[in-house]
């Protein structure tokens, strides 16, 4: 395909234009890699030259007054708002800490309800930017069901903190009713006609 010169040719062009050289001042039949020594000797020349531009750069402590920097630092200094991200997750530890039972807490239903609400939270206003966000639709309307269920476990272990956690999280949530009967549920209505055999 090609000849031996010209790809030593192309990548000593491509080796040259990384490194500033001259690349077909070399001959080609005699092309050999430069030694150790003659890298080196070429490195400390190139660190030489930058180090004497550094050296320019440097302010001494006399050249700066301090009261003059740190009244343009304080008014050129933008104040940044924290992401949405990161407002959730302090919201949501703040909310589990806040509803933990004790210090090593991380099971019990206040606080996985707290967490959850919060995530539920979040979720809503990420949908009402987001409306075609289809499968986070769907983690939300999962995760509602499981605090449902959260919560009708709490309410019969324990209506008093069932009580609680849903006035203190401003849930809207059903409390759970007993099932009744078929005879109490339907007994009021007139019974059907009875089959024919």
């Amino acid at each position: 395909m090609f000849s031996k010169n010209t790809v030593l040719a192309a990548i000593l062009a491509s080796v040259a234009v990384v490194n500033n050289v001259d690349a077909f001042g070399v001959h080609l039949n005699t092309f050999s890699a430069p030694s150790a020594t003659q890298r080196f000797v070429g490195m400390s020349a190139e660190i030489g030259e930058e180090s004497s531009e550094v050296e320019d750069f440097i302010v001494s402590s006399d050249d700066l007054s301090s009261a003059d920097s740190t009244s343009a630092m304080d008014s050129d200094a933008v104040e940044v708002e924290p992401s949405g991200p990161f407002l959730h997750a302090q919201r949501l530890s703040e909310n589990r800490i806040k509803f933990r039972l004790h210090e090593k807490d991380t099971g019990s239903p206040e606080f996985q309800v707290a967490g959850m609400t919060e995530r539920i939270s979040y979720l809503t206003s990420h949908l009402k930017e987001n409306p075609k966000d289809f499968s986070t639709r769907r983690g939300l309307v999962a995760l509602v069901n499981k605090r449902r269920r959260l919560l009708n476990y709490l309410f019969t272990e324990d209506v008093n903190r069932y009580t609680e956690i849903v006035s203190a999280l401003g849930i809207r949530h059903k409390a759970p009713s007993n099932v009744e009967s078929r005879e109490d549920k339907y007994g009021r209505f007139p019974k059907q006609k009875s089959q024919r055999k």
